[in-house]
């Protein structure tokens, strides 16, 4: 059986134009930009516009073109889109399919559309790495893009203030070069479905569609359990740190950067301070993007790659946790 390297050959993201700030958020619901920052760490989020042009897949067009000029790849090598999202364009068809019919793609190739919520790109790179290193596929597109300001309440003052609309995605392939290093260390993905209530959007699917009496209620949105999620996810991200280091025979010492899923400062840090992991490798965009659920991890990712951070030859761990419970880890040398 083939057992190719695997190696990210190109990033990209995309954020929407309009900026929504804690002040302005002070105009919305009863908060404070300084509340808002002390809990969070966000001072700033992205919010698609309504009227076309920034839904899901357009942000992953504009994130996949950019990511496809850096590997030096068309459209038509991908063999693959894995789409994460719990916000797809449509119910039916597919995002994934939207986007390859957006690219152009002509050949036919495999998409998928991957519903693990903030998991969701580490899902989807972990799948193609396993395809990949397998030959089974050459080249795989995985996305995570989201337009959460659809699903939020905006006069729920303790969720609104959390999320935001953005893309984050990676061309991820073969590395046939016997010089390159670059490669996936290890992998490692779970969930437990006995959290499926810290988060969740109960109404609106087959179980019980969406009413006019929702609809009066307002009741029909994502709603959190944010206690019992901090308590989770801070325990689950340092384990998944651990289990793909157990893998390899690195330590956390080797790691150079950990780029975890952005869904609150106070979870980042106390993750971060449970690993023991020096606080400067840790790679935060919080700030800026707020939650956006599947492309936190691939949003940092390219922009640390574009400031300079994140080199070729680093090692660099993704971690990630999100509603479900689902939960993911990779290790790489970039």
């Amino acid at each position: 059986m083939s057992n190719y390297k695997v190696k990210i050959k190109g990033t990209g993201m995309y954020v929407p134009k309009k900026v929504l700030t804690n002040v302005d958020l002070e105009k919305i619901v009863d908060t404070s930009d300084e509340w808002i920052f002390e809990r969070t760490g966000m001072r700033e989020r992205h919010i698609c516009s309504t009227e076309g042009g920034e839904w899901p897949t357009d942000m992953a067009l504009y994130a996949a073109k950019d990511a496809l000029k850096a590997a030096n790849l068309e459209p038509n090598d991908i063999d693959f889109i894995l789409f994460g999202s719990v916000t797809p364009d449509y119910k039916l068809p597919n995002s994934a399919t939207v986007l390859q019919t957006k690219l152009g793609i002509t050949n036919n190739c495999a998409a998928l559309d991957i519903s693990a919520a903030c998991s969701g790109f580490v899902y989807g790179f972990n799948m193609a790495t396993a395809m990949i290193r397998t030959g089974m596929i050459k080249n795989a597109l995985i996305v995570g893009s989201e337009m959460l300001s659809r699903e939020v309440n905006w006069e729920d003052r303790n969720t609104c203030i959390l999320f935001g609309d953005g893309c984050g995605v990676a061309v991820v392939g073969r590395n046939e070069d016997e010089n390159d290093q670059s490669d996936v260390l290890a992998t490692y993905l779970g969930a437990d479905g006995t959290g499926k209530e810290f988060f969740d959007q109960p109404i609106g699917g087959a179980v019980e569609p969406i009413t006019e009496e929702h609809l009066e209620k307002k009741n029909y949105f994502m709603q959190m359990k944010g206690r019992e999620m901090f308590k989770v996810a801070t325990r689950t991200l340092a384990g998944n740190a651990k289990r793909v280091l157990e893998q390899t025979e690195l330590k956390l010492e080797d790691v150079d950067w950990l780029v975890p899923h952005q869904a609150n400062i106070r979870i980042i840090e106390t993750t971060g301070k449970l690993l023991g992991i020096d606080p400067d490798k840790v790679i935060i965009n919080i700030d800026k993007y707020a939650n956006t659920s599947a492309a936190t991890v691939p949003m940092a990712f390219h922009e640390a790659i574009q400031e300079g951070k994140i080199k070729r030859g680093d090692i660099v761990m993704f971690d990630a946790f999100g509603a479900g419970l689902t939960t993911g880890a990779t290790l790489i040398k970039y």
